[in-house]
């Protein structure tokens, strides 16, 4: 990813074996990005807005995040809804990566501000291909800092 700082890869995946699938196939696609894991949406939104929830903290940050709707804690729309709609965050990128393929979902998320909405393939060759493609597709994306 290019720009004038290193854009930091903010995961927010509950399932190990997704998280460990999407992060070695980002890497294989070449991709030397720092990634930060978080496998519940709690920890992933205090990272992002800091403990006076302002996201300040995040203002010098170059992020993009890789968000699953489907977490244990709260979902990935909460916290979509929270990201767009804070002056701090708006911008950053958010790619939903989820098993849900519902059309009104898809539709919600985009509705919301998400950039780009994958449904995560059910075999393990289609999927590691897709976030390899994903992979490509950081490589040479611009994000706003």
């Amino acid at each position: 990813m290019t720009g004038s700082q290193p854009v930091s890869i903010v995961m927010i995946e509950d399932d190990e074996g997704h998280a460990r699938l999407i992060e070695k196939n980002i890497r294989r696609a070449g991709v030397t990005n720092e990634i930060i894991p978080f496998t519940n949406g709690t920890d992933a939104v205090n990272y992002m807005f800091g403990a006076d929830g302002s996201a300040k903290v995040s203002k010098s940050r170059a992020l993009l995040i890789l968000l699953d709707l489907n977490l244990p804690d709260m979902t990935g729309i909460d916290i979509l809804k929270r990201v767009k709609g804070n002056d701090v965050l708006k911008r950053v990128p958010v790619v939903v990566l989820t098993t849900t393929d519902d059309a009104q979902e898809i539709q919600r998320c985009y509705d919301l501000g998400c950039n780009v909405y994958i449904t995560k393939p059910v075999d393990y060759e289609n999927f590691a291909q897709a976030i390899r493609q994903l992979g490509l597709f950081f490589s040479v994306i611009q994000v706003p800092t």
